[in-house]
């Protein structure tokens, strides 16, 4: 009897190719796609970038072409507490978070892999570029980079355990891009064409600070449809007393000295260049976001150079315990290239990471993750950095 696959269909052309190799390898296959929020409880007027209906249109035309059934499951509690509401959070207590990652963590790999075993699936199915292979010598899964290391999305797949590992396919890991969209073409899949997005799904005209004030001044969320248009229109209006994150506070030099004012630490993130509002005779950098005063401290290039962070809600991989300093390559983004770095276990949920070079603009709130040549060994969020 052949093993059932749920493959996560997001309505582009990699999990629409992922389906398809299922299928071809011998997999009973289901698509589905996760409706992960409604437009209009977000302020989005048009149809966004992720979960949207013509999404969903192209993820049921794929299933259709293969001759597999489809499903759309409606996530959006789970999405709203996890992703968005933490997001909000991080900004608020001025740091810069990876939503994606708590999408992976908390819906993919946790919400959906549980309804998966629930309904007698064998594994859960996605179209991320990454290896996930099984280590006889340790009895451990491995997270390994993907061969195309352009596409490689290893980085935001670091909070995966080991159960989750055990029961989850990247059939797309070995694959480059050009091949990807080669079998869709050959597939007749709607999709073989279709262009990536770069944003943040929620936020995809990458105005942070402003969707954050739109959705913090709604209080049933979506209750009203022209509340997005415009606020007279309707009863709902922003909170009576706003956190101070959201209000006028300091921006100030590197000793200590104003230089100007700002409307809301959520408008910043550290290493940002526009936008500040202060002229000066160099450019000047956000180098540090001070939640407990509400102040904004802004420098050159220089002072955004730092090599220590430590990490916290940390997730390890390759190993149950780091029980001696190990050498790695460690990235605190996403898109930067890993650097050589010393990682030391300090406890249960706290990494430290010293890079042999210091690093630009390492940010609270993102993710550090850590490899030993291909093989992802963990990571953790950055809270500290020295």
């Amino acid at each position: 009897m052949p093993k059932r696959a749920l493959i996560a269909l997001s309505g582009g052309v990699d999990s629409s190719v992922a389906a398809h190799l299922m299928q071809q390898a011998g997999y009973d296959c289901t698509g589905i796609t996760m409706r992960l929020f409604n437009n209009e409880d977000i302020g989005i007027e048009q149809e966004s970038t992720c979960c949207s209906l013509a999404d969903i249109d192209d993820a049921r035309s794929v299933c259709t072409r293969l001759g597999i059934p489809y499903y759309v499951f409606n996530f959006t509690d789970t999405f709203t507490e996890q992703v968005i509401d933490r997001f909000i959070a991080a900004y608020e207590q001025g740091a810069t978070p990876n939503p994606c990652i708590d999408c992976n963590r908390y819906l993919k790999f946790d919400r959906l892999l549980q309804r998966a075993q629930e309904t007698d699936f064998d594994y859960v199915v996605t179209g991320h570029y990454a290896r996930r292979e099984y280590a006889e010598k340790t009895g451990r899964y491995l997270l390994k980079r993907a061969s195309d290391p352009n596409k490689d999305q290893s980085y935001v797949l670091y909070t995966m355990t080991q159960e989750q590992l055990a029961h989850t396919l990247f059939p797309l890991g070995d694959l480059a891009k050009d091949e990807v969209r080669e079998i869709a073409r050959a597939q007749g899949f709607v999709t073989a064409g279709k262009s990536e997005s770069q944003d943040i799904c929620f936020v995809p005209d990458g105005n942070y600070g402003e969707f954050i004030r739109y959705y913090k001044s709604l209080g049933d969320r979506g209750a009203c449809l022209e509340h997005k248009k415009n606020h007279s229109l309707c009863a709902l209006t922003p909170q009576a007393t706003p956190p101070e994150c959201y209000t006028f506070g300091p921006i100030v030099n590197s000793v200590g000295e104003q230089l100007g004012t700002h409307n809301g630490i959520i408008d910043f993130t550290v290493g940002q260049r526009k936008g500040i509002g202060i002229a000066a005779d160099h450019p000047l950098y956000v180098v540090e976001i001070r939640p407990e005063t509400n102040t904004v401290v802004v420098g050159g290039e220089r002072e955004l150079y730092k090599d220590t962070a430590v990490l916290h809600t940390v997730n390890l991989i390759a190993y149950g315990r780091l029980e001696q300093p190990l050498r790695v390559t460690a990235k605190h983004r996403y898109r930067t290239a890993g650097q050589a770095a010393t990682v030391t276990q300090l406890d249960d949920d706290t990494l430290k990471v010293i890079f042999d070079t210091p690093q630009r603009a390492i940010t609270k709130g993102q993710a550090l993750v850590i490899y030993e040549e291909d093989v992802v060994v963990g990571g953790g969020t950055i809270a500290e950095v020295c």
